[in-house]
């Protein structure tokens, strides 16, 4: 769903108009609240609210199971470093 020319609000209208804005809101649109000319606040439904925080989880979770299998190609391929030894370097450096 894009957002329309109609669906962008100056601050000062949505204060004016919130009960109304907050209506069209709960019936599936979403409101891009201006303030001074630019974008400030986006006013969407809780349920929708919900669900992009829920669908962000997942692409989280997709991207660390991602990186967690590049790591168990690295380990077959035997692209490996010792991770004391690792530290160890790491910690000299920050000291010089």
């Amino acid at each position: 769903m894009g957002i329309s020319a109609r669906d962008v609000v100056a601050f000062s209208q949505a204060r004016a108009n919130f009960s109304e804005l907050a209506e069209q809101v709960k019936a599936g649109a979403e409101k891009v609240i201006t303030k001074n000319g630019e974008s400030y606040v986006a006013l969407i439904d809780s349920d929708r609210l919900d669900y992009y925080h829920r669908l962000e989880r997942e692409r989280i979770h997709l991207l660390l199971v991602d990186e967690a299998a590049k790591g168990l190609d690295d380990v077959v391929a035997g692209r490996v470093k010792d991770a004391r030894q690792t530290i160890q370097r790491l910690k000299r450096k920050r000291a010089a």
